[in-house]
This record gives structure tokens, sequence and C-alpha cells, in this order.
């Protein structure tokens, strides 16, 4: 039985569906207004690996993931680079797609990936919905704020209640404070000048947590079994999403499983675009890192445990996915598995997703006295969940089949030198640039 950690009720639950037939699950997907850094990727590759798992226990999985093509860092950009929004967004979205579809996550998996922009008509229905209701209210100009105060149940997912909720006052950028409690913006008026679109509240554009909501509801019903995204997250956004959307449809609970990963840090702080200590997909394959390398070093830490990304832990990852693609080249597969280890194995993801001890037992098989060809069944099938492309290990062999350029070449061999000499921290010094190319070295 899959066991999965729900943030709502703060333990690990049995996974049991609103409905036996099919899944639903919703996603916050990225603000196409850059590059992903690789801790947002991390979102990514856990929700995928949530999907895959689902999949692998025989459920049928409805899956949606946004976009958000409508906010304020994207008008900003939009402005900075003196183009229309429309064409940031297009070019950020494009690249989130390679980038996903380097780490082996697969768009087609999803019932929908929806834009916020094509569903503007339906969030201002909603919006008036929650006005008639009395959950939310309007300003003079023309901005339309859900009262928090009118729902008796805000908190509940973050504990936010144990706070002083600060009712009447309001926030309205995007940019939140997440120490602040307060009425948020479901409609944000703009002047006649600024992008915005035509409402009976006035001209105006959604606000950051209500799209999600519409989106939500409308591609997968009232009520959704899981909703994923980092913890982040979780205050405010999902917990302005629980209280507009069980107030919108009367029906409690909007979610049944809140699923959230933990950050990625740098030297013991997040990974963020605002502290500018950042890594994007691109940075990594300029150091000759394979994109699968970054989903293999995830895997090892479990989705809830934050981790401290080092180059080390990266070219480790790297030298292992390399070896795990060269032992299994010239495998057959075959009818009959390892069954004792198909065993284990389900038992370790259906542990609220315990991706490290599915890496230790995939590796167990590798080392077993089985055929090659039990062992490749076995291992093919450990891949539906892992996603690292075993099935092509023949051709992604070859991308590691390169001569070592002189430079490296002549900085290790001057890094040998300092070390007979004893200047280590000379050396050291080396060493860490030829990591910083895309090369680990071992003393032996």
């Amino acid at each position: 039985m899959l066991k999965i950690y729900n943030t709502l009720s703060n333990k690990a639950e049995e996974f049991v569906p609103n409905d036996p037939l099919k899944v639903t699950m919703y996603t916050c997907g990225p603000t196409v207004y850059d590059h992903m850094h690789i801790g947002n990727l991390r979102t990514f590759i856990f929700s995928d690996i949530l999907f895959r798992t689902l999949r692998f226990n025989h459920f049928r999985v409805s899956a949606v993931q946004n976009i958000t093509d409508i906010d304020d860092k994207i008008i900003k950009k939009a402005a900075y680079n003196n183009t229309t929004i429309s064409d940031v967004t297009k070019e950020y979205t494009e690249f989130f797609l390679q980038d996903i579809r380097k780490l082996n996550i697969n768009p087609k998996n999803l019932k929908a990936q929806p834009k916020a922009t094509e569903y503007v008509d339906k969030i201002i229905e909603y919006v008036k919905v929650l006005i008639e209701k009395g959950f939310a209210y309007k300003e003079e100009d023309g901005s339309v704020y859900f009262d928090i105060s009118k729902f008796k149940n805000y908190g509940k997912l973050s504990g936010v209640d144990k706070r002083e909720l600060k009712t009447g006052t309001r926030i309205l950028s995007d940019e939140y404070t997440k120490d602040d409690v307060q009425d948020f913006s479901l409609w944000k008026s703009v002047d006649e000048k600024e992008f915005g679109y035509q409402s009976p509240f006035g001209k105006g554009r959604p606000g950051w947590h209500i799209e999600c909501s519409v989106m939500s509801q409308t591609l997968l019903g009232n009520k959704l079994d899981i909703h994923t995204g980092g913890v982040d997250l979780i205050f405010p956004h999902h917990e302005n999403e629980i209280a507009q959307s069980e107030s919108f449809t009367g029906e409690s609970p909007f979610v049944k499983y809140w699923v959230h990963g933990a950050h990625i840090l740098v030297d013991g702080k997040k990974m963020s675009k605002s502290l500018h200590n950042f890594y994007t997909l691109s940075d990594l394959e300029a150091k000759k890192i394979h994109p699968l390398s970054l989903r293999y070093l995830y895997l090892q830490t479990h989705y809830r445990q934050e981790m401290n990304f080092t180059w080390d832990s990266l070219i480790g990852a790297q030298n292992a996915l390399e070896k795990l693609w060269r032992e299994i080249t010239n495998y057959e597969n075959s009818k009959i598995g390892c069954a004792e280890y198909e065993e284990r194995f389900l038992k370790a993801i259906n542990d609220d997703l315990n991706m490290s001890k599915a890496l230790s037992i995939m590796w167990e098989v590798v080392k077993s006295d089985y055929p090659n060809s039990a062992k490749a069944k076995t291992l093919f099938e450990f891949d539906e969940v892992l996603g690292l492309s075993l099935k092509d290990s023949k051709l992604l062999t070859k991308v590691f089949e390169q001569e070592i350029p002189l430079e490296v070449k002549k900085m290790l061999e001057d890094r040998q030198e300092l070390r007979r000499e004893k200047k280590f921290d000379e050396a050291d010094k080396l060493r860490e640039k030829i990591i910083e190319l895309g090369y680990k070295v071992e003393d032996k």
C-alpha cells in the first residue's frame, strides 16, 4: 500500500483516492520569466517520481501542471527588455519544456499544461461568485480581495491560524511577505496604460493564487486527490488556494493529500534567484554534466529533506550513473526477473517515495548472482519509476567516451608536481578548477 506524507495532517498516510479508478494530481508549474534553476527543477523531478510511482501501482492518473504566464515578474521583464509579455513567456516556456525533457520528464504524461492567460474569463466568473457569496469584496480602485476572516478554517494547512490574522489589511503584489497574513488579491486593478483585461470590476488582471484554483478545478474537478509543490508554496499560496476553492464550491477538502518537496541549499542558504546563488541546467551542461546526473543526484536524498548542492556530489552522481549505464549496456531482457528485489523495491517506493532505498536495491540487483537477462528485466521495471533511461544505455554511454582536453591534462600534471613538492594548498586549488570544468579527481 502506497503511503505518502500529507502536509495537511503532518503525517504519512495510506493513499486512498476519492475515486478508486482515477487519481487527480495538480502540480504548481513555473512562472515563465527566466530560466528555471536546479532548485526549481527538483520540485518537478519529485512530482514526476510521484506520478511514476502512482502509475507503477496501477493507478490511472490525470495530472495537470500549470504555466503561470502573467505575473509581476513577467511584466517587469518585458519592460526591462523592451518587448512584449507574450514574447517573454513564449521564450521561457520553451526553455522550461526543453529542460524537463532533458530530465526525462515527459509533458505527454500530463492531461493538460494550461496557461493562466487562457483562463481569464473563467477567473472573472469565479471571482464574481466569491463576491456574491460574501467571501470577497471590491475596492474603489477596482481591485478585488478575499476576506480571510470569512473563511473559518484559514490556516489549516500551514498553521498560520496560530498567529494574529491581519484582517482588513491587504496585499496586492505577487511579491508576498511570508510573515504577513493579509486579505489577498483575486483581481488586481491596473490603469489604462498597463497590461490588463476588461472585467465587471474594471481593467485589471488575476491575482496569482486564483489562477491555480480555477485551472485545477476546471480540469480536474472540485476535489483533487493530490496537489504538489515546493515547501515555499505552503503559505500563502496553497493556504489561499484552499480558502478560495472551498469557499467557491462549499465543499471540503479541496485537496485530500498536499505533498511538498524541500529546498536545495548552497552554502547553507536556499537556492534562489533573489540571492543570486543558483545554477541552471545549462550551467551544468557547460561543465559536461549530463542532465540525468542531476536526476540521479536528487534520487539520493528524500524529497522532504533539504540537500546541500555541491559540484563534488553532482560529479559523484554522474560517475555512478555512467557506471550503471556501462554495466547494463550488454544486458539482454528476459521474461523472468529477480522477484525478491522487485518486492523490496515496491516496498521502498511505497514508503513515502524512499528513492535512496530504491537506488540501493537497484545496485544490489546489479551486483547479484542473477543472470544478466533477469537483471535486465528487473532493472528496466525499476526504471519506470527512477527515469534514468536505462534502456538507452548503449547510446548514452557514448556521451562519456570523449578525450580529456589538453588544458585539463596539463592542470592534472601541474597538480601532481605540486603534491610532490608538498604544496598542498596550491594543489587543492588546481583540483577545484578541474572539478569546475566537470571532472572528478581521485588520488589512489
